[in-house]
């Protein structure tokens, strides 16, 4: 039997009732047939459950094989004493429906990135399907600051928060403006044998920045335990509480989820950096004092001790560098300028450069591109001519709406200096409630479900602003078409409530002079 048990940690959960005729065929192949006679079936339940014990053989097959690998002996853990010295990533299935560009629900990859010095989730990702440019992204952002979105808390921004902003402001002058996320440059990345991660296109990025790859065995989930638990804290703390969830099994999963407003792949990147921000200020059970292990950290509170007590120097990437680590592609430069994936991208810098050939003979005479498959609002020409980058905006970024609003957490104390506790909650009630709605524009409820479609037009336009990436500081060009008129009108009108017009009848004298007799 304790054969059966072993075959079985690595194989499809079975009942028990295989597991006993599987120890009679290993007894009939080793001693002959029939030559061993079986005890009672209440005696082999109780052997069963002896030699089974903590094995996990009749339940979950994920647990079963985890419980096998693990090696015995006690525990061992590389201690990190400062931001940035081990960091670990790692990428897993999210349980949420996300309506895709063609229209079609389907679940998407989360990637992260976590520090274990300070448990900061310094970036995570969604896409389809993890692809290794998405890495090499993550780190990116992992090294850029986390600039303040439309629509966000002022209890969000890091001049708010436990993090050293005057310190930090005074290295990096986009602080300013910065959300209260820190900037880890990564010392050692320790990774899994995914395809994703090992690829030459990651590891091409590490050393670019000097980082240290180091890849776990095979099959060992522990040896990158933290990171392991951080991806299951997003399912439990955001993705839970998202329109669409589908539950990390086919047994908890609920029926007509396709028949929910979906967000899009955008709009749930855009809440989940919202939420990445507000972890940062929540306390975290594997930050204690060890004189005082009734107190616990946040993640942000124990990068502002580190930073004192290493002397660690965030210096974040510049924007040239998080540039350089984007993904590339080379294209045209039209007269209307750069078309990627059915979007126009112009701009004024683009006019000497329009219908030229780059001179780059190995490329079709085409221009080097780089974008942020997460961020649509911009792009970057590499000038082959002389030098650096020029940066384009989306010609329609002023039709896209912020549906982005406050904050999104349940803080038990104050962790936010200059923000209150009470400010927390209204905040964190508010993304919980639009998160679990889902996009109030695509389905049947939500406060313009009575309102029409120029008005929900109008209302859209009045809270509409232009997304920003983590490190451009200039404004996107205003949109030339808008007339001024009107613009001031939908600025004017209400948000919400909007209510119907009715319009005055024409006045005609001669039904008044009836109306007398």
């Amino acid at each position: 039997m304790r054969k059966a048990v072993a075959e079985a940690a690595q194989g499809s959960t079975r009942t028990a009732t295989y597991l006993f005729w599987r120890t009679g065929q290993i007894l009939d192949e080793d001693h002959g047939r029939g030559a061993v006679e079986l005890p009672s079936q209440r005696s082999l339940y109780r052997l069963l459950e002896k030699l089974s014990a903590g094995k996990h053989t009749t339940g979950s097959a994920r647990t079963r094989r985890s419980l096998a690998d693990r090696p015995d002996g006690p525990f061992g853990e590389r201690s990190a004493a400062a931001p940035g010295e081990l960091m670990q990533m790692d990428s897993t299935p999210l349980d949420v429906l996300v309506r895709l560009d063609d229209g079609v629900p389907a679940r998407v990859d989360l990637t992260g990135m976590i520090d274990v010095a300070t448990r900061s989730l310094t970036a995570a990702v969604l896409r389809p399907t993890t692809k290794s440019v998405d890495a090499s992204v993550l780190l990116a952002r992992t090294v850029t600051p986390e600039l303040m979105r439309p629509g966000w808390a002022q209890a969000l921004a890091m001049s708010r928060s436990a993090l050293p902003f005057r310190r930090l402001l005074d290295i990096d002058a986009r602080m300013e403006h910065a959300a209260a996320r820190p900037v880890i440059v990564p010392e050692t990345i320790v990774v899994d044998q995914g395809k994703v991660f090992i690829s030459h296109n990651f590891r091409a990025s590490c050393n670019f920045l000097g980082i240290n790859f180091q890849p776990v065995h095979d099959a060992s989930g522990w040896e990158k335990g933290h990171i392991e638990r951080m991806l299951g804290s997003v399912g439990t703390l955001f993705a839970q509480f998202l329109a669409g969830y589908t539950g990390f099994n086919a047994e908890r999963r609920g029926r007509h989820l396709e028949q929910q407003p979906l967000w899009s792949l955008l709009e749930l990147q855009e809440l989940l950096d919202e939420w990445i921000v507000v972890w940062q200020s929540r306390p975290h059970d594997g930050l204690r004092d060890p004189l005082h292990p009734g107190r616990m950290f946040s993640p942000n509170e124990k990068y502002a001790a580190l930073v004192e007590t290493a002397g660690y120097v965030p210096v974040a990437l510049s924007a040239d560098d998080y540039v350089e680590l984007l993904p590339a592609t080379w294209r045209a430069i039209n007269a209307y300028g750069v078309k990627i994936r059915h979007r126009t991208y112009d701009d004024q810098a683009l006019n000497p450069l329009r219908q030229q050939r780059s001179g780059v003979k190995d490329r079709k005479d085409l221009w080097e591109i780089h974008y942020d498959p997460y961020d649509v609002s911009r792009i970057w020409v590499r000038d082959h001519w002389k030098g650096g980058w020029i940066t384009l905006f989306w010609k329609q970024l002023h039709r896209v709406a912020a549906p982005f609003g406050e904050l999104a957490w349940d803080h038990t104390r104050r962790t936010l200096p200059a923000a209150s506790e009470e400010q927390l909650a209204d905040a964190v009630a508010d993304l919980l409630r639009r998160a679990h709605q889902g996009p109030a524009d695509r389905g049947d409820a939500g406060t313009g479900a009575g309102l029409s479609r120029r008005d929900r037009r109008v209302a859209a336009r009045t809270k509409s602003s232009p997304p920003s990436t983590p490190i451009a500081p200039e404004a996107p060009p205003a949109d030339p078409v808008t007339d001024n008129s009107e613009a001031g009108q939908a600025d004017d009108a209400p948000e919400e409530n909007i209510a119907k017009v009715i319009p005055m009848p024409i006045f005609d004298p001669f039904t008044e002079a009836d109306k007398r007799w």
